[in-house]
């Protein structure tokens, strides 16, 4: 798996329209925290005959960034954009200028076969004469992946052309609410995602195909507000993690530090995560009693969690 550190820290991506005029504003105060990404949604977020209005607003908020950042001292997120085609890509890079450096990568919508080769190969030209890397989000939300006589051999297409490029995939990210749509699906306050079965066994066969070597982010919690709202988005936390996921799309500010928080290691996971890494070369056993004697510690079936343990310590921390 990418036990990159790079692709755990994209955390909670907080998704804003680009036509909003007051994020510059908001990240320059720094009213979101110190620990977050941000993408810039370019497409479901804004309507069909206001995209050019949109695209001009996000190059203005990000040229205004670069231009205070040079003067003022912020934190500065990840900051993604999410097009709705892939001649947006080229487009606002050329656009932006000097001013592209800001933009760590690119959210790629209903990502599938039919566009997975146009997508990857702007992704590729973008990066051949940058002085960064810019990466690619696909997000798998298309309704292509629902009918199961097609869905494996879709998600392992993807993943080979993904591969070739895996250099430049920071997360796979997914679309519940897309998928939900087709089925006219909706969750309440009380219900996690992963209890709506047809949804959860979609999203247990992404991680199935892709989480051995990629870091998949959980999908959109819509409640921000109003009862239940925090305690449904930790109990759907809890069923991300159970699934695979790291990170998750968030909508509101108020869902930043439940992420973050939720994925905090505990001190016992992170010292158990440790001492397996240390383990002594010189050992005729690769298995012990846990730090605390609570649970086995056993190197050959717990080092990928180790690993993945660590990684996680290291972007969210420890509780």
């Amino acid at each position: 798996m990418n036990h990159s550190v790079n692709a755990y820290r994209v955390g909670p991506l907080l998704y804003c329209p680009a036509s909003n005029e007051t994020i510059v504003s908001s990240l320059t105060h720094e009213k979101f925290g110190r620990q977050f990404s941000l993408a810039l949604c370019l497409e479901d977020a804004i309507r069909d005959d206001r995209v050019a209005e949109a695209e001009e607003t996000l190059i203005a908020s990000v040229k205004s960034l670069d231009r205070i950042r040079s003067r003022q001292p912020f934190f500065m997120p990840k900051l993604f954009i999410r097009v709705r085609n892939h001649t947006q890509i080229k487009s606002l890079l050329h656009r932006l200028g000097d001013s592209g450096k800001l933009i760590a990568g690119f959210n790629i919508p209903k990502f599938s076969p039919e566009n997975a080769d146009v997508y990857i190969r702007t992704i590729c030209d973008i990066n051949e004469n940058a002085n960064q890397t810019f990466y690619m989000m696909p997000i798998l939300e298309s309704p292509s992946i629902i009918d199961l006589r097609n869905r494996y051999r879709i998600l392992y297409e993807l993943k080979e052309k993904l591969d070739s490029v895996s250099r430049y995939v920071l997360n796979i990210r997914v679309g519940g609410n897309d998928l939900c749509h087709q089925f006219g699906f909706r969750r309440h306050s009380t219900e996690s995602i992963h209890k709506i079965r047809p949804i959860g066994s979609i999203f247990s066969d992404i991680v199935t195909v892709f989480g051995m070597d990629y870091v998949i982010s959980g999908p959109v919690w819509e409640y921000y507000s109003g009862k239940n709202w925090d305690s449904g988005l930790k109990q759907e936390l809890n069923d991300d993690q159970l699934c695979g996921f790291i990170g998750k799309t968030v909508i509101h500010p108020r869902q930043i530090p439940l992420v973050n928080e939720a994925y905090r290691v505990p001190l016992k996971d992170y010292n158990d995560a440790r001492s397996i890494l240390d383990w002594d070369a010189d050992s005729p056993s690769l298995v012990s009693g846990s730090i605390v004697k609570e649970r086995m510690n056993e190197y050959k079936t717990h080092c990928n969690w180790a690993l993945r343990t660590l990684a996680l310590a290291e972007a969210y921390g420890l509780k």
